[in-house]
C-alpha cells in the first residue's frame, strides 16, 4: 500500500567487531522484513546516528535525541556482502550483538553493508557540515 515510499526502520548495526571498527555499517538481515525486500529493489538508503556517547550530551544529561546533541547521517547504496567479507561481517555483528546467534534459522538471515556516498554532521539545532567519505 506504501510502494514508492520512504520508510524507517530499527536494525541492528555494527561497523566491526569491538577492537576493529570500519566505519562501514553491516546489517545481519532477513528477505521477510519489507524494509530489506524494498532495498532488494531500489538500494539507496540512509542511516543518522544519534551522539549517543558523546561528551556534551554525556555529560549534561541530556537526551541523545535532543537536537543540542550531535548526529551522523550517511548515505549510500545498500549490497550483499560478498562472499569474502561474510566472516569479518559475522564477527562485526555477534561480538556486537550476541543475541543474534539465537535468531530463528528460518529467516533466511544474510549480511549487507551501506556503501557509504554521502556524510552529514548535524550539530545544535540544524548546523550541516558535509564530511569527506575517505574521513
Amino acid at each position: 500500500q506504501i510502494q514508492g515510499m520512504p520508510y524507517g526502520n530499527c536494525l541492528l548495526l555494527s561497523d566491526g567487531p569491538v577492537n576493529n571498527s570500519t566505519g562501514i555499517p553491516f546489517f545481519y538481515v532477513t528477505p521477510k522484513d519489507n524494509t530489506v525486500a524494498d532495498l532488494l529493489k531500489n538500494p539507496v538508503a540512509s542511516l543518522t546516528l544519534p551522539e549517543a556517547d558523546g561528551n556534551f550530551c554525556r555529560k549534561n544529561v541530556i537526551d541523545p535525541e535532543d537536537p543540542r546533541c550531535a548526529r551522523l547521517t550517511l548515505t549510500g547504496q545498500m549490497v550483499t556482502v560478498p562472499p569474502e567479507e561474510v566472516e569479518f561481517a559475522k564477527q562485526a555483528m555477534f561480538s556486537r550483538h550476541p543475541v543474534v546467534r539465537k535468531w530463528p534459522r528460518s529467516y533466511e538471515w544474510f549480511f549487507m553493508k551501506m556503501n557509504i556516498e554521502h556524510i552529514w554532521l548535524q550539530s545544535w539545532y540544524g548546523e550541516v557540515s558535509a564530511i569527506a567519505v575517505e574521513e
